[in-house]
């Protein structure tokens, strides 16, 4: 099955996220729990735990239901969950995803318009907020900036789990930002690439098959092994869990990482891009 939505990306409140932090630190405490003792306990990091109680990070359902179980928390922090629907600075059709990244066992990306959220700078990112129309407020950029950067800290966070990039070569051409922010960005890619746990490969500028040619996609593993994809266009995002529908991009993702430069070989890329 396929959702399409379609919302705004204005900032949101996050009373509902600091209530429900708030209340995982009040059950914490009435059980005994530091958070470095209940964070291995449910099966996060003390950073995760702590984000989630001083309301910054939008609580994943195992989250919710680990923190229950540890907690004898009678229901409520699930009853609470179930109420918060909104994510600052995330756009409405990009949630549900963004709840799904946060416990990927695999997360495969391939983007053809822009550099991925998960890989921007800073000033890469601010330069893109910065020049989108209808244009935003100072609080609104502020606002978007760090909740990518909150979702950037999952490469680090989540070392198990196997990162995969695909980006097309005219990406880093385009130099978005001018030059200064593109030697950053190289920078950071090959700081990126060189983990064990992130493997990003360039689909290079000439390439006479391509099997991405319909557009960018995600694909991610859960913990219990089940797929879901997603497509986002200029005013929404497609979210897909129809079993036929993500083989096809199954299939086309692993024939575009054949396509694709090597990693050894986009490593190089990118080192000669830099220093031109």
């Amino acid at each position: 099955m396929s959702s399409s939505t379609q919302g705004s990306n204005e900032p949101e409140p996050t009373d509902g996220l600091k209530a429900f932090g708030a209340a995982v630190k009040s059950f914490r405490k009435r059980a005994g729990f530091t958070q470095e003792a209940l964070a291995p306990e449910i099966g996060y990091s003390t950073h995760f735990l702590a984000s989630i109680e001083q309301g910054r990070r939008f609580p994943p359902p195992r989250f919710v239901d680990q923190a229950e179980v540890s907690l004898d928390a009678f229901g409520t922090l699930r009853l609470m969950a179930n109420q918060l629907s909104r994510q600052r600075g995330l756009a409405s059709w990009f949630r549900r995803w963004a709840q799904l990244e946060q416990e990927a066992l695999n997360l495969y990306t391939y983007e053809c318009r822009l550099i991925p959220g998960l890989l921007q700078t800073e000033a890469y990112a601010r330069t893109l907020f910065t020049n989108q129309l209808p244009p935003l407020g100072d609080e609104q950029i502020e606002a978007q900036l760090a909740a990518r950067q909150e979702r950037q800290r999952l490469l680090t966070e989540r070392p198990n789990t196997a990162y995969s990039f695909i980006l097309e070569e005219h990406l880093l051409l385009r130099r978005m930002g001018g030059e200064e922010v593109t030697r950053g960005l190289m920078e950071h890619l090959l700081g990126l690439a060189a983990r064990r746990n992130i493997e990003l490969q360039v689909m290079p500028l000439v390439r006479e098959t391509h099997a991405g040619l319909d557009g960018p996609m995600q694909l991610s593993e859960t913990p219990d092994n089940k797929w879901f994809a997603y497509c986002e266009g200029q005013r929404g995002g497609q979210f897909i869990s129809d079993p036929g529908e993500i083989s096809v991009l199954q299939t086309r993702y692993a024939r575009m990482r054949s396509q694709a430069l090597t990693l050894e070989d986009s490593v190089s890329l990118l080192q000669r891009m830099r220093g031109a």
